[in-house]
């Protein structure tokens, strides 16, 4: 079967990579598994050489990547971001996906841009950087010794995106600009029903950022929800006029 549609949407996002030669590795990982897509978030330069030794073959991946200040530029325009981490914690998210649960993930999300996001090889992703994506992903390891090197992780869910991933069907989803606006939307009725006790509003929207990040809304869907969560507010507003 076909895997390569949704392969060429899935882009690869490194945050911070502390040298070249880890960008070469990753590099080579992702294109032995049909992967090309390459962002990197941070501005340090990178030793060609080093890149070069690395990737072989797949130094076109780093000469084509992209580059941005922030993960928040980097995945405005995705529709689907997964952040890898083996972390848990009271800030983290409430699960994680399996590399194989990611692939039925991405195989239920109609087209648009899918970025997964690995964190620094010293200590991964921030708890702040983890919330900026909609679920995680983690590799299975021994308890014994859990961690990967980063070119490792990209190997393991790069090979299982390309032996799951299946032709895409359905509908399109909105974007992440789209999504933070709806939520915005959903935040704003709570703030006028006076749902809110102290400050909880960036909590509630940090939930619903997640869960219908999860649930890759389709526009005719968003709009749907902005409505009956309008209409909600407006309710509230009349009964207190009358």
């Amino acid at each position: 079967m076909e895997t390569f549609e949704n392969l060429g949407r899935v882009e690869i996002v490194l945050v911070d990579p502390q040298e070249g030669a880890n960008v070469g590795a990753v590099c080579r990982a992702m294109k032995t598994m049909g992967l090309s897509n390459l962002t990197i978030v941070g501005e340090q330069n990178y030793d060609a050489n080093r890149v070069k030794t690395l990737a072989l073959h797949a130094w076109d991946l780093y000469e084509n990547h992209t580059r941005f200040a922030t993960i928040e530029e980097a995945v405005a325009s995705s529709v689907l971001v997964v952040g890898a981490s083996r972390r848990r914690g009271k800030k983290r998210k409430y699960f994680s996906l399996s590399p194989e649960q990611l692939a039925e993930q991405i195989n239920r999300t109609g087209p648009g841009k899918i970025s997964i996001i690995f964190g620094r090889e010293s200590d991964g992703l921030t708890d702040k950087e983890l919330s900026l994506c909609h679920l995680s992903v983690k590799i299975p390891t021994s308890d014994t010794f859990p961690s990967l090197n980063l070119s490792q992780a990209v190997q393991i869910i790069g090979y299982t995106l390309f032996r799951n991933l299946t032709p895409l069907t359905g509908f399109t989803p909105i974007d992440e600009h789209r999504l933070k606006s709806v939520v915005s939307t959903i935040a704003e009725t709570f703030e006028v029903i006076k749902f809110y006790k102290q400050d909880e509003r960036v909590e509630v929207e940090s939930f619903f950022h997640d869960i219908l990040g999860r649930a890759t809304l389709s526009e005719k869907e968003a709009q749907r929800l902005e409505k009956i969560f309008v209409k909600m507010s407006r309710i509230k507003v009349h009964k207190q006029n009358e």
